[in-house]
């Protein structure tokens, strides 16, 4: 544990925020920068191949100390933090033998993290919580699930008579972005199948995710001088007003839960003249996700009929799919994980994921990868935390997984 809570103090000082608008790939320099520390770190526990591409890729293998034929298991985890924090000059904060009521993070600010706010905080009660200053993001998603792979790593290493196959490990860049599958290269790579290690809360354990989509869209107005605007102005802006309330209410993100989807208006900009606006659109299931964009592209064409052929131009572009279908085949890889949560203590938490993953695009080329988790809370975000003992516990499920596959 010690070498593992260092690891992450480590990692976690290494800003690597991705970015949406950059071109590059990575979308920042920085990444590589943990990644070379990846490299030095994996090769000095003997992972002779490890190494970094040229986008930013970390891989790595530690051969099979058996002769008996077991399958290849990958596990990954993204070097990238949110664009929506700073993750520059992270200060964590040890909070040990936690009392169960309110943390400091920042007296000067006056930020508290509350079990008021957040009563999960109340399961950590006598527990060593890792926190941020109240400045910045912390960086558990998903530099505790590096940390949590490469301790599983060193201590397979360190413990020689411990009987294992192939193990394959991945660090990636830009997940947050939502192109962190996109150099992926499955077949170096080598594994039967793979978990990300990037969830949440202890005992997460999650195979289902929305499908995604992006929507863009143009509105093209008239401006015209207001005094003399009668019958010739078209406000594109009222027009994207109108547009978002022919979306049903009930399905944005405040009145959604569990398996309902989703339209959400990301962003809006715009005056009379043109307005541009994105919206993602989400769902757990198919045919309800192909209902929903049929019911935004049939907004945009019985708008165009009112003001005009072309006043609204939209693109709907997916974006990834519900890794469900590409799992059910190979159950075996969430019972394994299940069983390896119940036999170290840890009871299973198997949900949808009201998101999506690095693993859900790759399941879909090739990579059979469900997600497990990490043990954080409230990513993203200046809220940050993480139990120390539930990382602890991430690291044994890697390693009943390692051991059941090798029985």
């Amino acid at each position: 544990m010690e070498n593992m809570i260092k690891r992450f103090l480590n990692y976690v000082t290494i800003d690597t925020k991705s970015e949406h608008d950059s071109q590059n790939v990575p979308s920042t320099e920085t990444q590589f920068e943990l990644a070379n520390v990846l490299v030095r770190e994996l090769k000095e526990l003997g992972l002779s191949d490890a190494s970094v591409d040229e986008n930013c890729y970390v891989m790595a293998t530690l051969p099979s100390n058996m002769d008996k034929d077991v399958p290849t298991i990958g596990f990954i985890a993204h070097m990238d933090t949110s664009p929506d924090m700073s993750g520059k000059d992270v200060n964590p904060k040890m909070v040990e033998n936690y009392n169960g009521e309110d943390i400091i993070l920042n007296g000067d600010k006056n930020i508290v993290l509350s079990p008021a706010d957040f009563p999960d905080l109340k399961n950590y009660v006598g527990k060593t919580l890792i926190t941020t200053d109240g400045t910045t993001l912390l960086g558990a998603d998903n530099k505790a699930g590096i940390a949590e792979i490469m301790s599983a790593v060193e201590y397979l290493v360190n413990n020689p008579e411990v009987k294992h196959g192939t193990i394959k490990v991945a660090f990636t860049p830009d997940e947050e972005v939502g192109r962190g599958a996109d150099h992926f290269d499955v077949q170096k790579f080598g594994a039967d199948f793979a978990y990300t290690i990037d969830g949440g809360e202890i005992g997460e354990l999650e195979y289902e995710n929305f499908n995604a989509a992006g929507v863009k869209v143009t509105i093209h107005g008239r401006n015209i001088h207001p005094g003399t605007a009668k019958n010739k102005m078209i406000n594109s802006m009222e027009i994207a007003m109108e547009l978002n309330s022919m979306l049903p209410e009930n399905h944005k993100p405040p009145y959604t839960e569990g398996y309902e989807g989703f339209f959400l208006l990301t962003s809006i900009n715009g005056d009379v003249e043109e307005t541009k606006a994105n919206y993602i659109i989400r769902d757990h299931f198919k045919d309800s996700f192909e209902e929903k964009k049929t019911l935004m592209q049939n907004a945009v064409d019985y708008l165009n009929g009112k003001y005009g052929e072309n006043t609204i131009e939209v693109v709907i572009k997916d974006q990834y799919y519900n890794m469900k279908e590409k799992i059910e085949p190979v159950m075996h890889i969430i019972d394994t994980a299940k069983l390896a949560m119940e036999e170290v203590g840890v009871t299973p938490i198997i949900k949808a994921i009201r998101g999506g993953t690095d693993g859900a695009r790759l399941s879909f080329m090739g990579l059979p990868c469900p997600n497990i988790f990490t043990g954080g809370h409230n990513f993203h975000g200046k809220y940050e935390y993480i139990c120390v003992e539930s990382m602890d516990k991430a690291v044994e499920v890697i390693l009943k997984i390692v051991e059941l596959y090798s029985k």
